[in-house]
């Protein structure tokens, strides 16, 4: 094989593990966020699970989701799939509570990954 041979093969397989690799992070952004909406219904769970325990109130943003710790697996309350803590506000302005991940940035607001992920967009 002569030294162009080889460099058109090395070009061609740069080419197919870039398109490969743009195609694997869409999906494992797409998995963050489904990771994150699950860990809002295991939240929702141990809320209701407070709820129940506590004659049908919910924690008040104030004492926020340590509240209902005991009720979370290893007694921890879960983070989102970026590491971030999750805002819990009681009352809510879509029910008795607000569940909100600020996303792959952390901040409030964005689009794409970076966007807010609500527990009342379901």
């Amino acid at each position: 094989m002569s030294l162009v041979e080889i460099m058109v093969v090395i070009t061609i397989i740069a080419l197919v593990t870039s398109v490969i690799a743009v195609n694997v992070f869409g999906y494992l952004d797409r998995a963050k966020v489904e990771t994150t909406r699950l860990q809002m219904d295991k939240i929702e769970q141990a809320l209701l699970t407070y709820s129940m325990s506590h004659r049908g109130k919910f924690p008040s943003g104030s004492e926020g989701l340590k509240a209902a710790a005991e009720y979370f697996p290893d007694n921890e309350v879960p983070v989102d799939a970026w590491g971030g803590n999750f805002v819990y506000t009681s009352p809510g302005t879509k029910g008795k509570y607000d569940i909100t991940s600020l996303g792959a940035d952390g901040k409030d607001g964005g689009e794409g990954v970076d966007a807010d992920i609500h527990s009342w967009d379901k």
